[in-house]
């Protein structure tokens, strides 16, 4: 019998052969998480060096996550008939080639535009990946093969983000951005040595990919992920000035409180994914409504140091918990459109990213205090849970429909 090519299609491998792939994969997230995140800490340089304000430089990270938004449906569909590893390799090679284009931007029209086009990839690669790494494992291990692809990104917040500003002010901001190019090629390379053509069941297609917007709970579980979210986004985008004005964190520490941060994502990605398999409704109420709880604590208590890290700590893990689930939630609401749907858990990721920041800023501006957007923010989650609420209901509704058609 003839030796199988390693890149020929094949059906899905067992759990335990897919670590090395799904490790490929979540690799990419590293660079995804790495080049969105570090920009907030080179703010200031790559202002400076290209004779903006940091105000206006500010624009530079609002174009990026516009890229998010903007690339992932479209990417998702016209990449619906790619088969899914070569749409990843495409999508981590373009992540390379304008991360780099961002190190070489020339005046700051310039970089706003790379910027714009590195958050492109971004949204997609996270669609494609997840459906990847759901057809590389059996069906119930869907949840954890997908934490497994977005631990990349949280492990971003504890390694890549310090590093890349790190080596930003030691060489140049330039340098973090040529940094995260090099994680993208070597995401390239491991994808292609690891990862199989994973038989696809049924062809992809744009009409296919475009039906998942046709469908309510696809709308509906953006909605829960854009409220569930943007809580602790309210909290994050100015976690800075709370640490030190607030809890008296000396400015040189507040890595590592980001740290602490980057590691409660982490745990929280990779014990939802576990809990995901078990209970997927449960495991998102139970975090939602332990998120708001967890901002409350942080709002009444990040007077302390030690209080406020943990407040913190317990943030990120519950928030991100959901993911998860969340995420397979998508890629089963989309149906005809798994990648589409996958890809939109990360515009709705984005869109709580600007609604968490606004709603922060706006109780800022109202002269409220630093600890506002914490105080505030806690309806968010709360929110997020109606959001859930209507999206059972409304599955439970299909169900008792579906059963009476094929009764």
């Amino acid at each position: 019998m003839a030796a199988r090519s390693p890149h020929s299609p094949t059906a899905a491998p067992g759990t335990g052969k897919a670590g090395p792939a799904l490790f490929a994969v979540a690799l990419g997230g590293l660079a995804i998480g790495t080049t969105e995140f570090a920009s907030m800490g080179l703010l200031p340089a790559f202002a400076a060096d290209l004779g903006v304000s940091v105000p206006q430089a500010g624009i530079a990270i609002s174009a990026y996550a516009l890229g998010v938004v903007v690339g992932a449906p479209v990417l998702a569909v016209l990449g619906a008939r790619w088969p899914r590893k070569h749409l990843v390799l495409a999508l981590a090679g373009a992540l390379a080639l304008f991360n780099v284009a961002s190190a070489f931007a020339p005046t700051f029209g310039t970089f706003v535009g790379t910027r714009f086009l590195a958050g492109l990839p971004h949204g997609a690669y996270f669609g494609a990946a997840s459906v990847l790494a759901a057809s590389l494992v059996p069906r119930e291990k869907r949840p954890r093969a997908i934490a497994t692809v977005m631990s990349g990104l949280m492990i971003a917040n504890i390694v890549g983000v310090p590093g890349a500003t790190w080596l930003g002010q030691a060489a140049g901001w330039p340098a973090a951005y040529l940094a995260t190019g090099v994680i993208a090629v070597l995401t390239v390379v491991a994808v292609w040595v690891l990862v199989p053509d994973v038989r696809d069941e049924r062809s992809g297609s744009i009409r296919g990919e475009l039906s998942a917007l046709r469908r309510g709970q696809v709308w509906i579980t953006m909605a829960v992920i854009a409220t569930g979210f943007g809580g602790s986004f309210a909290v994050y985008s100015y976690i800075t000035p709370v640490l030190t004005e607030v809890s008296g964190l000396a400015a040189s520490a507040v890595p590592l409180a980001l740290a602490v941060y980057g590691v409660g994502m982490t745990l929280g990605n990779q014990v939802g994914g576990r809990l995901a398999e078990i209970a997927p409704v449960r495991t998102i109420a139970v975090g939602l409504g332990a998120a708001a709880v967890s901002m409350a604590v942080f709002a009444v208590t990040a007077s302390s140091v030690v209080a406020a890290l943990i407040a913190l700590f317990a943030l990120a893990f519950t928030t991100t918990s959901t993911t998860p689930a969340l995420a397979t939630r998508l890629m089963d609401a989309g149906r005809e459109g798994p990648t589409l749907g996958a890809a939109l858990h990360h515009a709705a990721f984005n869109v709580a990213n600007a609604l968490g920041a606004a709603l922060g800023g706006l109780v800022l501006a109202a002269g409220w205090g630093w600890m506002s957007p914490a105080a505030v923010a806690t309806v968010l989650p709360l929110l997020g849970l109606v959001a859930l609420y209507a999206a059972v209901r409304l599955e439970r509704t299909e169900r008792r429909r579906d059963l009476a058609l094929a009764a």
